[in-house]
């Protein structure tokens, strides 16, 4: 879907709407930093990541292997979701402290580069689902709009284009690969201005995470059981990162390249938020709340659910749409709208058959 009615020029009740919600959470105190909950998240989180190492190595050359595999996939995941927060300053009061976080998180134990993240999250959080702008629904592998679609002529783009539902949660499998490197890319390619003032601490950093990743499976492993533990780990790491990150806002609204529309509307109408309770919030690390979160970037993942109340009750004051579904609901919407997308593919094909 995309929004083909431009929205009005903002005036002054309209430019207010989001500076009334902003009062209403910061007189909650939902921007205070949440210390405590933190500390306990990060304590934990790093505690299990040490533990799973531990476990491979203390169980040497074995094919229960691909059980810790599978079970670093998920925690990798979960050490990205603290470098998420840190990236959006939601954990400290100081942004070095909390680009610390990240870079330690990102570079060093999954293997993701702060710099390119930031570059990349930011232009999405700017303009999520904006047409020629969000990073995240550009032309790529799989196709996120009528005129990525129309503009396939390749051979495999056209195939991918056709099955692009079916092919969805398969591709996620290789996303884990993709993210890797995109950001020794980024750091290595990128102009100096976009490869951040972290650039040299970044490859470092980034540099001893593979070394240290690929020593560890030769020196422990077999390399048959290297090369499967290598393969189940990068599959389930990709897999959670894009089923995290899915349901937020693919098949939510798309806002045409030139389209005028306000800051809170062009938030909360492309955002998709999920519901559930503790499990889901861990599950997917906060992203859960998408509208919240895109409304006000730096709060603390342990405030979104107290802020949604608010949020909520405030889109509905002004008429404006808020979209919460199930976790299978969010996924079964992608994939109507990814097959949706790929009909006119399917017809060309039907017609040339």
């Amino acid at each position: 879907m995309t929004l083909t009615v431009e929205t009005r020029p903002a005036d002054v009740r309209r430019g207010s709407e989001f500076a009334i919600l902003s009062r209403q959470i910061r007189q909650a105190k939902l921007l205070d930093r949440r210390y405590g909950s933190y500390l306990l998240r990060i304590a934990v989180t790093l505690a299990a990541f040490a533990g799973a190492w531990a476990t491979f190595v203390w169980l040497g050359q074995s094919w229960l292997q691909l059980i810790v595999a599978a079970a670093l996939g998920v925690l990798f995941t979960q050490v990205a979701f603290l470098g998420h927060d840190g990236g959006h300053q939601q954990v400290w009061h100081s942004r070095r402290a909390n680009d610390l976080l990240t870079i330690v998180a990102g570079n060093l134990l999954v293997g993701l580069s702060f710099a390119w993240w930031v570059d990349k999250h930011n232009r999405h959080h700017s303009h999520p689902n904006h047409e020629g702008q969000d990073p995240d629904i550009g032309d790529g592998v799989l196709a996120f709009t009528t005129d990525q679609i129309a503009a396939r002529h390749r051979r495999l783009g056209r195939f991918i284009g056709r099955h692009q539902a079916a092919l969805f949660f398969p591709l996620l499998l290789l996303e884990g690969l993709n993210l890797h490197v995109s950001s020794a890319r980024h750091l290595t390619a990128a102009p100096v201005g976009r490869s951040g003032r972290y650039r040299t601490v970044e490859i470092v950093l980034l540099a001893l995470h593979a070394v240290a990743y690929l020593a560890a499976l030769v020196l422990v492993l077999t390399p048959a059981q290297a090369v499967a533990f290598f393969g189940v780990h990068q599959a389930v790491f990709g897999l959670y990162m894009g089923c995290s990150f899915a349901p937020n806002h693919k098949g939510m609204p798309t806002i045409k390249a030139g389209s005028k529309i306000d800051y809170l509307r062009r938030q909360v109408l492309t955002s998709r938020n999920v519901r559930g309770g503790w499990f889901t919030d861990l599950l997917l690390g906060g992203l859960n709340y998408q509208v919240e979160h895109h409304l006000f970037p730096s709060m603390p993942r342990a405030n979104l659910r107290k802020a949604q109340a608010v949020v909520r009750a405030h889109c509905a004051a002004y008429a404006i749409p808020y979209t919460e579904t199930s976790l299978f609901g969010s996924y079964a919407i992608v994939l109507r709208h990814l097959h949706a997308l790929g009909a006119p593919l399917r017809s060309t094909a039907a017609t040339a058959g």
